[in-house]
C-alpha cells in the first residue's frame, strides 16, 4: 500500500512510476477522495469543538437562571452530538475508500526496472551451466520410462480433476529428498530460520501480502472464510503483521517447506500436460524483513541462494530482470531464475525474487523501532522461491534422462536417497 503523504507531495511523480505499469492518473482519485475525507474530520472536530463550549456554557445559563438560554444551549449540544456522529461517520466512511482505492494500486517499480509489456522484454543478467547436448530427442517429465510408473495422473484427476498428480516411489522419494536438500542449505548454510506454518490464513493475512483484493479469483477460500496460501510467503511475512521489532533483530531470514494452492485462473489452455502448472504443489520459500536501507543488498543475497540451490544440481539456468509488463503487483524489483528443461527445449521460471520495500509493511502495519530512539518506521520484506520443489524435481529428471529411459539424479541427492544415484527404466531407485 502507499502512503498517502508521499502522493500528496509528488503526485507526478507518483503517476509517472505506475504509468510504467499500465496505471494512468492514478493521483487525481485518490487526492480527491483525501480531500474528502480530511474535510469531514476537519469538520467532525469543528463541530466537536462547538458541542464542548455549548456544554461548557449550559451549566452557566442554568445556575443564572436564563432558562431560555438554557433550553436553546441544550438543544444545540444535542444537535451537534448527532452532527459529530454523522461526520464521523462519513470520514469512516472515506477513509474506508480510499483505503481499498490505495490497495488496488500495484506497487512502484524501481528506475532500474526495464520498461515492457510481457516477458519478451524481460532483461537477461546472468547465465550458468551448460545446456546438456543428447545423442537421442530428449523428452519431457512425464514422458520418460523410468519416471512414468512414479507419476499418476489418471488417479488424481479421478479424486481431484486435472492438474493434480500422485507421485509414488522412487519420484516421490526424490521429490522429497530435493525440499530436504533445499531446506538443509538455507538453515545450515544461508542463516535461514526453518519456520512451519498454517497453510489456512485469515483474509487480513492474504492483503498483508496483496494477494486481496485484486486476485482473489487466483486462490481458494474455504466456506468458513480461511483462504489457501498461495505460498509460504503469506504466513511468513505475515509472522511480523501488527507489531514493531526491534531493530537490532532485523533483518529477520526465515524459509518453509509448504504446500501451496493455486486456482490458475486465467491459465487455460497454457501448460495442460505433466506437473509444470498445478493446483496443489511444494515449494521453499524464502522470506527477508529487514531494515529499509538493507533491503536492496538482502534481495541480491536472496537471488544467489536460489542460484546456488540449482548450481549444485548441476542444473543451467539463467537469470533475468522482469520487465514493468511481467512484474508481480507488490514488487518492486524481480529477479526470474529460470531452470533449462531439456523437453521443452526452453528455460522456465522455477524461482522469483522480490523487493517489495514497505509496501507489504503498510498493509500489515509491521515496523521496526530504531536503536537510536524516535517513532517505529515500516520494514522492508522480500520474498523468494528456494525454489519450487515440482519444477525442480521436473528439471533434475529431464536434464539426467538417458536414452534407455533411465534417470542419473545429481550427486548432491545420493545422500538423500540412502546413496542410491539414478532411477532404473522399471522406475526403481538404484
Amino acid at each position: 500500500m502507499h502512503d498517502i503523504r508521499m502522493i500528496r507531495e509528488n503526485p507526478g511523480v507518483f503517476d509517472a512510476a505506475l504509468a510504467r505499469v499500465g496505471v494512468s492518473d492514478a493521483s487525481s482519485g485518490i487526492l480527491a477522495l483525501d480531500e474528502k475525507r480530511r474535510a469531514a474530520i476537519g469538520a467532525a472536530e469543528d463541530a466537536q469543538a462547538e458541542r464542548n463550549a455549548a456544554s461548557k456554557d449550559v451549566g452557566k445559563a442554568k445556575a443564572s437562571g436564563d432558562e431560555a438560554e438554557f433550553e436553546r444551549l441544550r438543544a444545540l449540544v444535542a444537535e451537534k452530538k448527532d452532527e459529530v456522529a454523522r461526520l464521523e461517520e462519513e470520514a469512516k466512511r472515506l477513509d474506508e475508500a480510499l483505503r481499498v482505492e490505495l490497495m488496488s494500486l500495484p506497487n512502484l517499480p524501481f528506475d532500474d526496472v526495464p520498461d515492457g509489456a510481457d516477458e519478451a522484454d524481460n532483461r537477461e543478467v546472468r547465465r550458468w551451466g551448460d545446456v546438456p547436448a543428447f545423442g537421442f530427442k530428449p523428452v519431457e517429465h512425464f514422458e520418460i520410462k523410468g519416471v512414468q510408473a512414479g507419476m499418476d495422473f489418471e488417479t488424481a484427476a479421478k479424486l481431484s480433476g486435472s492438474r493434480f498428480v500422485i507421485l509414488k516411489g522412487a519420484v516421490a522419494r526424490v521429490h522429497r529428498a530435493l525440499a530436504q536438500f533445499m531446506l538443509d542449505v538455507h538453515t545450515n548454510e544461508n542463516g535461514l530460520t526453518e519456520v512451519i506454518t498454517p497453510v489456512l490464513v485469515r483474509e487480513d493475512a492474504m492483503y498483508g501480502t496483496n494477494q486481496l483484493p485484486k486476485f482473489a479469483e487466483e486462490s481458494y477460500q474455504t466456506t468458513n472464510g480461511w483462504w489457501l496460501i498461495p505460498t509460504s510467503e503469506v504466513t511468513l511475512t505475515n509472522t511480523v503483521r501488527e507489531s514493531i521489532v526491534d531493530e537490532g533483530d532485523l533483518p529477520i531470514r526465515m524459509t518453509a517447506h509448504s504446500q501451496c494452492f493455486r486456482s490458475e485462473a486465467g491459465s487455460a489452455g497454457k501448460d495442460t500436460s505433466g506437473m509444470l502448472r498445478q493446483h496443489q504443489f511444494e515449494k521453499v520459500e524464502m522470506v527477508s524483513i529487514t531494515h529499509p536501507d538493507n533491503s536492496l543488498d538482502e534481495q541480491e543475497r536472496m537471488r544467489r541462494c536460489a542460484e546456488d540451490i540449482l548450481e549444485r544440481l548441476g542444473l543451467a539456468y539463467r537469470t533475468v530482470v522482469l520487465c514493468t509488463g511481467d512484474m508481480g503487483f507488490g514488487a518492486r524489483r524481480t529477479y526470474d531464475l529460470e531452470v533449462w528443461l531439456p523437453g521443452q527445449d526452453a528455460y522456465r521460471e522455477i524461482s522469483s525474487v522480490s523487493v517489495c520495500g514497505d509496501f507489504q509493511a503498510r498493509r500489515m502495519n509491521a515496523r521496526f523501532r530504531p536503536s537510536g530512539g524516535g517513532k517505529p518506521e515500516f520494514v522492508h520484506t522480500l520474498n523468494g522461491s528456494g525454489l519450487a520443489v515440482g519444477r525442480a524435481l521436473i528439471a533434475v529428471l529431464e536434464n539426467g534422462q538417458q536414452a534407455d529411459g533411465s534417470v542419473v539424479l545429481p550427486d548432491v541427492l545420493h545422500g538423500y536417497l540412502g546413496g542410491k544415484s539414478g532411477i532404473t527404466p522399471d522406475g526403481i531407485l538404484t
